[in-house]
């Protein structure tokens, strides 16, 4: 083992002589010792002048100790040992640090002892510090000493191949010299001695031909390491396609290791053999004018691989489509030669066509010879050739046009009935006077033609701004038919120049513009014209109006140009303005336009801000003024409920009615029932001019239904020109009805006036259920005629119904009756003289009906009454009219 340096010295240090503390003899440790262990350190004697000092002394001196040859063995000797006990320790790699139990020291002697074998690649070195101890008070005596030790190399690692097999894959027309496969070994052992240097040869090859040999690579980072293939001839695919190699790797230690690799060559097919076609000669045939049409396949043979560029076929015309009438490709699918028309042939000039096909490869053609590559190309070899004949039948010519596209120019506006083109037509297979025209593509439907000389006239006038004019140009499409079995079309094309006329007037672009009020005072205006050039822009531009407001509040600028500016001379109230604009072509063609201007306040954006989202909340004083008139709302609905749980005071109302308009309750109250469905019995008479809605009903709402046919009309146009009676429509009578009824009339009066002291009181069940039938309630009501414009409804609600109910109306408008109640009065008496229909609708939960009695002096236009009730109990309905020869025009009973 060889003894390192020790570290350099600072600055600070100072050098000193003094005795010698350390003496230490070269260690010598060999790589993989087998043993037996523990065994002794063994040592190389060494003068003592030769050690290296440890320099920094301690104060008051301190003994020494060296390490010296005793009996061939490493031993630690300390010149202090007779005045004091010393224990020696050991410590560092291969002690107390990776790899651990390597060393050891014996504390008394100082002997070191090795406890395994070492690997070398592993651990070259091993840094180990010795130090001296007081084996009483385990004082460490002196500075510790320590040095590197060297494992000295064995040559126990052969060389090895990165990778050991390797595989690899060329075709087989590569050119002869290095081939594409580089091998390296390396090895582990110490570098730059004889243990690693390495030599490689080639031990075998199958088959050997062509020959493989190795090349070294002189310009690799370590000699001898890479080594290149080379060969010399050529391979030959269809005799050998696999080759195995096997390399030797050896260095040059003792004794000399070895290892070796396999390298497997597979070669690919290369194109050696050229393709020949199958036939020499072919046959087709093909229609007159017939084009992007197949007319033949033919077909190669190739020993090379299929799917290949060495097999897959480029064909090639060579000879006889000089005029260019016939391409030939390869179908990718069944390597076949596909010949195709791309120009039609003419049979009166062309009956017979004669082709040479020709056949090569994508790959270029490769030969091995006697193991020698043989030059080839087109000047050595040329490539199989196949004859075509093709034959032209004859077809029936479609008429030719003289000229196919034909253009002429007019005016635009130009009055119909101009003869715009008369084509000129020949025929070789048909008689030219039995040709006819027609009209393929007109969009406009501007043109006419005349079917035997296809003279096309203008039907209309022609528009340059139509939508069907393309850059001033109208297509007409004609085509010319002949009249063979089937029949041939020819086609032509007439090409209409349209030119401008100013029939446009100046427009603008955006109708409306945005003037930022806060940022800018004036907007753009951009015109365009329909007409071109010189019939459009520049334009000349003015206020529309000669009002003097306008033109303190507006001015153009600039007065001529492709756009304009309008100007406010003034600030501007935010809102919308209509601005008339007087603007004009070059020619003075006038028009007048209205831009809307609205001036705003713009954000960042130049957006109005009032056309924004914006959030707002309400102030605290406004919530609360909200909540206080809620409040307020609130209390006049409670106002307005108590007012009507009281009675009214009865009182007759004589309004002038010119159209005898009224509405006449009779309320004759019997026995009410012991269940009340209200907490207070009340009578409410409303009368609404909307509809009434669901949840304001009591009962489901029915509509009319007709259930039986209604028959024919009546005789007369209008039931405006009848003429009826009116003596019935007189109530007075009612305010003298003889002496028959003065005992009721007296009770009526009695009843009256105990209601409207009692007010809201309800009446004992007992004592209404005691009272006559003929007790009646009389409540009487003139509607003033403007409350009629509309349809009225009317409703009654009581929980406890009267013995008797009388309506009468006498009213123009329709009229809508509610009536609800769970106990219905004994009789129900209608009295309606009015032509407007009536719609009834009663419902009832009881099983003993009341008596009904309809009476009419003008029978209406419809009656429905729609009846329902929980029993079987049947319904007496009496209907009375005093026109008892014109009847209701349906009446509908359910």
């Amino acid at each position: 083992m060889k003894t390192i340096p020790p570290l350099p010295l600072s600055k600070d240090t100072v050098l000193v002589r003094t005795k010698r503390r350390w003496v230490l003899s070269t260690i010598e440790l060999e790589e993989e010792d087998p043993g037996p262990f523990p065994r002794l350190a063994t040592v190389v004697q060494q003068p003592a002048g030769g050690v290296a000092k440890a320099v920094g002394e301690p104060a008051g001196g301190v003994a020494k100790a060296l390490v010296e040859p005793v009996g061939g063995v490493a031993k630690l000797f300390n010149d202090k040992e007779l005045n004091h006990t010393l224990r020696f320790s050991i410590s560092g790699q291969g002690v107390n640090e990776d790899p651990v139990g390597v060393f050891s020291i014996n504390d008394r002697t100082g002997e070191v002892f090795i406890h395994k074998p070492i690997d070398r690649e592993l651990h070259p070195f091993f840094l180990v510090k010795f130090d001296v101890h007081d084996r009483i008070t385990d004082e460490i005596l002196d500075k510790t000493l320590a040095f590197n030790m060297a494992i000295k190399d064995k040559n126990d690692n052969a060389p090895l191949f990165s990778p050991a097999l390797l595989m690899t894959q060329f075709p087989e027309n590569i050119k002869e010299g290095q081939l594409p496969v580089s091998l390296q070994a390396s090895d582990i052992d110490e570098q730059n001695t004889d243990n690693s240097r390495i030599s490689m040869r080639l031990v075998s090859q199958e088959p050997t031909q062509p020959q493989i040999s190795l090349q070294m690579v002189q310009n690799s980072r370590r000699i001898n390491e890479v080594s290149q293939l080379v060969f010399s001839g050529c391979f030959d695919y269809d005799k050998v396609n696999k080759y195995t190699l096997l390399v030797e790797a050896r260095d040059h230690g003792t004794p000399s290791l070895s290892s070796t690799a396999t390298i497997i060559i597979n070669i690919s097919d290369s194109n050696t053999h050229a393709p020949v076609f199958n036939a020499s000669t072919y046959n087709t045939q093909v229609l007159e004018m017939q084009i992007n049409t197949e007319i033949l396949r033919v077909s190669v043979l190739d020993k090379d691989n299929p799917n290949s560029p060495g097999s897959r076929a480029v064909y090639t015309i060579v000879k006889g489509n000089e005029q260019g009438n016939y391409k030939i490709e390869t179908d990718p699918v069944t390597n076949e030669g596909v010949l195709t028309v791309i120009k039609g042939k003419d049979y009166e000039k062309t009956t017979v066509t004669e082709l040479e096909l020709a056949v090569e490869n994508e790959e270029p053609l490769f030969r091995c010879v006697d193991g020698k590559p043989v030059r080839t190309g087109p000047e050595k070899e040329k490539p199989n050739t196949a004859k075509v004949l093709v034959k032209v039948i004859d077809v029936n010519d479609p008429p030719v046009f003289q000229k196919s596209v034909v253009k002429v120019y007019r005016k635009e506006e130009d009055k119909p009935g101009d003869v715009l083109y008369q084509p000129s037509v020949t025929d070789v297979d048909s008689d030219k006077t039995k040709i006819r025209f027609e009209i393929a593509e007109d969009p406009a439907k501007w043109m006419s033609i005349d079917p035997k000389t296809g003279t096309v006239t203008s039907v209309k006038k022609m528009d340059r701004e139509s939508p069907f004019v393309k850059n001033s140009t109208y297509t007409v499409v004609i085509h010319a038919i002949d009249d063979a079995d089937p029949p041939a079309t020819g086609t032509g094309t007439l090409v209409v120049h349209l030119g401008d006329m100013n029939d446009n007037s100046p427009r603008l672009v955006n109708g409306s513009s945005v003037m930022c009020g806060n940022k800018a005072d004036h907007v753009v205006v951009e015109p365009y014209d329909n007409d071109a050039a010189p019939f459009a822009g520049p334009f000349s531009f003015s206020l529309g109006s000669e009002n003097g407001d306008l033109k303190d509040m507006w001015k153009i600028h600039p007065n001529t140009g492709p756009r304009t500016s309008l100007v406010s001379l003034r600030s501007l109230a935010y809102g919308n303005y209509s601005v008339p604009l007087h603007i004009e072509d070059q020619q003075g063609v006038a028009g007048h336009n209205v831009l809307n201007v609205v001036v705003c306040d713009c954000g960042e954006d130049d957006e109005c801000r009032s056309l924004l989202p914006r959030s707002s909340r309400l102030h605290p004083t406004a919530i609360l003024a909200l909540l206080a008139a809620l409040f307020v709302l609130a209390l006049l609905l409670c106002l307005f409920f108590f007012c009507e749980c009281r009675e009214k005071k009865m009182f007759e109302v004589y309004l002038e009615d010119d159209r005898n308009q009224t509405l006449i309750h009779y309320n004759e109250e019997g026995g009410g029932s012991l269940i009340r469905n209200r907490a207070l019995n009340r009578t409410n008479s409303t009368r609404k001019l909307f509809k009434i809605g669901k949840e304001q009903a009591d009962v489901s709402v029915y509509h009319p239904r007709q259930y039986a046919d209604e028959g024919l009309g009546s005789a007369c146009a209008s039931l405006d020109r009848l003429s009826f009676s009116t003596d019935g429509d007189d109530l007075g009578f009612l305010q003298d009805l003889g002496p028959q009824f003065c005992t009721l009339s007296g009770i009526c009066r009695q009843a009256m006036e105990e209601k409207r002291v009692r007010h809201c009181t309800t009446r004992p069940t007992s004592v209404l259920t005691q009272q006559s039938d003929s007790l009646k309630h009389e409540h009487m009501n003139t509607l003033n005629e403007k409350l009629m414009k509309d349809i009225l409804y009317d409703s009654f609600y009581t929980s406890t119904p009267p013995l008797h109910l009388h309506y009468h109306y006498t009213s123009s408008t329709p009229l809508h009756l509610l009536y609800t109640s769970s106990t219905p009065p004994l009789s129900l008496h209608l009295l309606y003289t009015s032509s407007t229909p009536l719609h009834l609708l009663y419902t009832s939960t009881t099983s003993t009906p009341p008596l009904h009695l309809y009476t009419s002096t003008t029978p209406p236009l419809h009656l429905h009454y729609h009846y329902t009730s929980s029993s079987s109990t049947p319904l007496h309905l009496l209907y009375t009219s005093t026109t008892s020869m014109t009847p209701p025009l349906a009446l509908h009973l359910h």
